[in-house]
């Protein structure tokens, strides 16, 4: 079953604001929340969709990749699914102040609790970016790429208690006093900063936390036909986060190689081919390099320098899947720059020919309106 545009299951516009993905999220994340519809089994799906959205839309990089190339751009991510399935669990404690404030606000509690439970913050890590050099032949066929990668893991042997101050709520609540009577507030524990717990022992070599650095090698599918600058998702490749919480992000940047035959435009290519005035003059044919292979091409006979011959279908492949761009071979007429005395004789002879005067065609076109041409 296809994946449902992102803006469509939020109810949103691609120029939605950051508030407007969050006030529609929060909608229908409360209506579709499964302890408010323990009978209905497509509630959760509807849920959980919902989150996918949200976790997409409300981060500026993800969402700009997303505006890009649709769900095709997302590939990578979650490990290489082209989706992000999240659990209920991901979801409460990503996004579990969506519902409102510190504590399963909004009549709800944790995940699958009753209402008005306290929920622990879990922490998360931190996104990790890097870049991948990529040639053209590369970025034609799609590439696969080992990485390696030093990340903050939890080491081993950590052992930790529930905080003092909050008893592991990760909470604490205050009472005031008011004219209108006892008002109960609930803020983010200071001490444990809303993880709910204390470390007691740790690894010598760790942080505060119980984190150490460690290389990690990573494997990153990257679709064909992608641009140079676009940015990949690797979700749960970042640096970990302490005592259970949500692993960060690997954030790919591509980095497009220059080629020594093409230019690239878009999903189209760009090659200048130099031929002698002789094989101008009378026609020849010439190898073309491709990405994989060569083609031979015609030259008729006359050809003025500036002429363009579009081969179809060997630029390219779209990242979105839909078929490859052209390969565009702007001919150049080559001047020698040095001449034999033979040479010299031979061209001065023919320097009055009628042949051999230039005829300025005005119908003539320039090198952009030949490429909108061969487009249209």
């Amino acid at each position: 079953m296809a994946k449902r545009d992102y803006y469509d299951v939020l109810g949103l516009s691609k120029s939605a604001s950051g508030s407007e993905v969050k006030k529609a999220y929060r909608k229908l994340a409360l209506k579709h929340h499964p302890d408010k519809n323990p009978d209905d089994a497509s509630a959760e799906d509807k849920f959980k969709e919902a989150a996918e959205a949200y976790e997409i839309l409300s981060d500026e990089t993800k969402k700009q990749q997303y505006d890009r190339f649709g769900h095709s751009g997302m590939k990578g991510a979650s490990g290489g699914g082209g989706g992000h399935h999240m659990n209920m669990e991901d979801i409460f404690s990503q996004f579990g102040d969506i519902f409102g404030g510190g504590g399963g606000g909004g009549g709800f509690g944790g995940f699958g609790g009753g209402g008005g439970g306290s929920r622990r913050r879990r922490m998360k890590g931190s996104d990790l970016r890097i870049k991948v050099k990529l040639t053209l032949e590369e970025i034609a066929t799609g590439a696969k790429k080992k990485i390696k990668v030093t990340k903050l893991i939890q080491a081993a042997g950590v052992e930790h208690s529930d905080c003092g101050q909050c008893h592991g709520a990760g909470q604490v609540t205050r009472v005031t006093n008011t004219i209108l009577g006892a008002m109960q507030t609930a803020s983010t524990c200071p001490s444990c900063g809303g993880t709910g717990y204390s470390i007691t022992s740790k690894p010598s070599g760790t942080d505060s936390n119980g984190m150490k650095r460690e290389d990690e090698v990573v494997t990153i599918d990257i679709p064909a036909g992608v641009e140079d600058g676009i940015q990949l998702v690797m979700r749960g490749q970042g640096n970990g986060a302490p005592i259970g919480g949500v692993t960060g992000d690997l954030l790919i940047i591509v980095e497009e190689l220059d080629h020594n035959a093409f230019q690239r435009n878009g999903k189209n290519l760009h090659h200048d081919l130099y031929i002698s005035f002789i094989d101008a003059a009378l026609g020849s044919s010439a190898e073309i390099p491709l990405l994989s292979s060569k083609a031979k091409v015609k030259i008729e006979p006359g050809t003025q320098s500036g002429k363009l011959i579009r081969l179809r279908g060997k630029g390219l492949p779209s990242v979105d899947s839909y078929g490859n761009g052209d390969l565009l071979v702007n001919i150049n007429v080559w001047t020698p720059k040095t001449l034999s005395k033979e040479e010299h004789k031979a061209l001065e002879n023919l320097r009055e020919s009628t042949n051999f005067k230039p005829e300025l065609d005005h119908s003539e076109r320039g090198f952009f309106e030949k490429v909108r041409d061969l487009f249209s």
